[in-house]
């Protein structure tokens, strides 16, 4: 009888093992593409390295790394979590120059007044971070709200906001901030840039947010299948409005170091991030059509893209031909992508015919 019991319990427990192996060996390859990622960076970083390393390995070189690409990090991941539900936002750079010239014209204005440096620069930000999420609001309430779709919608409220940035800048740039305004973008603590630092609280934030938060797992449902996600009871809504919000919030931050960082405003700054954006978070492993994508993965792929244009930058590559260079390797990623997938498909159907 014990024998038999014993039997009995191995047959059971066979299906239960043979999950969890099924759940390790996917966790490891989602790991093994993150490993991919990494080989990469450091593989592009030692050909830079080799290729020229007087100047790439020079301490002004990286540490004008180190102040450039946060904010290119925090656009990529404003667009990660809006690609993730299977949308886009294609108005995330003039979003982040809009705001950032709205809180310049208060900046200058409070200057002129003779306000104190500190309490110009917090009503500034604060002006800046406020206009953002109004600049998400409106994307979340076209697309979740209205319902079109959100490469239209985006495209529209992108066209909206640089139309209003001209209007009030006039074609140039808006400067005359108090000097305190520099420390978002040119200062260091503990020689740790500040651009660097607010970048990894966003990082940790947006981590957190979208992988280990229930609001997190209604965003990623959303991008597998929006109506069984609706039909589930998801305020399906609910949870797009808050998330364009969210990646309003982003651009903010990005426009406060971009300002920053020139001393200035205008509706031009950061317009190439747009493209490098959408390419980060497709090279990071994001799936364009939506339902996956992660943090590691975007920062990484911002870093290797970085890389690649810093030194691009130093053999003296017109930046015009590093554009061509970032849409080229969108495209290779997005059709590797797809026949991946298509690959993927294929050998699905099979298995169940044969099972069949």
């Amino acid at each position: 009888m014990n024998k038999d019991i014993q039997k009995n319990t191995k047959q059971i427990g066979a299906p239960q093992k043979e999950n969890r192996m099924r759940r390790l060996v996917k966790k490891v390859h989602l790991d093994t593409k993150e490993l991919v990622l990494l080989q990469l960076l450091i593989g592009v970083f030692l050909l830079m390295s080799i290729l020229s390393p007087g100047r790439f390995l020079s301490v002004y070189n990286l540490q004008s790394m180190a102040y450039q690409f946060p904010e290119f990090g925090i656009f990529a991941l404003a667009m990660m979590v809006i690609v993730v539900t299977g949308g886009i936002n294609l108005s995330i750079t003039y979003s982040a120059t809009l705001s950032s010239i709205l809180g310049a014209v208060v900046l200058v204005a409070l200057n002129n007044l003779g306000v104190q440096p500190l309490v110009t620069v917090v009503i500034g930000v604060l002006v800046i971070i406020i206009s953002s999420i109004a600049c998400g609001a409106v994307n979340g309430l076209i697309v979740a709200h209205i319902g079109i779709t959100p490469m239209l919608a985006t495209l529209g409220t992108m066209t909206l906001f640089e139309g209003i940035a001209l209007n009030i800048t006039k074609g140039g740039a808006i400067s005359g901030f108090p000097d305190m305004f520099q420390w978002f973008g040119n200062s260091a603590i503990l020689g740790i840039p500040v651009p660097l630092l607010i970048f990894v609280l966003v990082i940790i934030a947006t981590y957190f947010i979208l992988q280990r938060s229930s609001f997190g797992a209604k965003v990623y449902m959303i991008g597998c299948n929006p109506t069984a996600t609706r039909f589930s009871g998801v305020n399906v809504k609910k949870v797009l409005f808050l998330l364009y919000i969210y990646s309003g919030i982003l651009t903010g931050f990005a426009g406060i170091i971009m300002a920053s960082r020139y001393n200035s405003a205008k509706e031009s700054y950061g317009y190439t991030y747009l493209l490098q954006s959408v390419a980060a978070a497709v090279l990071g492993g994001t799936d364009i059509s939506g339902g996956f994508g992660k943090v590691f993965g975007t920062v990484v792929s911002v870093l290797i893209l970085q890389v690649i244009s810093s030194g691009l930058n130093i053999f003296g590559v017109n930046r015009f031909i590093t554009d061509v260079i970032m849409g080229m390797i969108l495209i290779v990623v997005l059709t590797i992508n797809f026949v991946n997938n298509r690959m993927e498909e294929k050998a699905l159907l099979s298995k169940k015919v044969v099972t069949a």
